[in-house]
């Protein structure tokens, strides 16, 4: 039996597909055959998060009704994404972080120095080199094209 998570692991309750159609039928004529097939992709798991099934409800009253009625699904269901809550983590010179206050200068020069590598086509090659060979001999590095 799947198990839903809402706020921590503590919170665990086994999952019931009748409810979900059913809260998905007050935006949406949904059956759960077709709120089976929605939610296949979390077949694999043997417990998930309760934002999975919003998403996936989200889907199906999308596709069934339209945007309005999905905004609304959303709304009512908002609170399990606690949008403000997540901190965006980066992994730089072999560290994860999320803000760059706590480093020294050192680290935070070499954070600024490394070369950050995008695929952006509007850029062409020679303004690409000469952008790397300008950062190298900021640096006092050699650079070989």
């Amino acid at each position: 039996m799947k198990k839903i998570i809402y706020r921590n692991a503590n919170e665990v309750e086994n999952f019931d597909l009748k409810r979900f159609v059913k809260s998905i039928s007050k935006f949406a004529k949904v059956s759960e055959k077709e709120a089976k097939e929605a939610l296949a992709d979390y077949d694999q798991y043997e417990t998930m998060h309760v934002s999975c099934l919003v998403e996936a409800g989200m889907k199906l009253i999308g596709a069934k009704a339209g945007d309005a009625e999905m905004k609304e699904y959303f709304n009512e269901h908002a609170q399990w994404f606690d949008e403000g809550k997540f901190e965006r983590l980066r992994r730089i010179t072999g560290y994860l972080v999320g803000t760059l206050d706590r480093w020294n200068d050192a680290k935070k020069a070499e954070e600024k120095a490394r070369v950050k590598h995008c695929v952006n086509s509007a850029i062409d090659d020679a303004a690409r080199l000469a952008a790397l060979e300008t950062q190298a001999m900021e640096q006092n590095i050699a650079y070989a094209a």
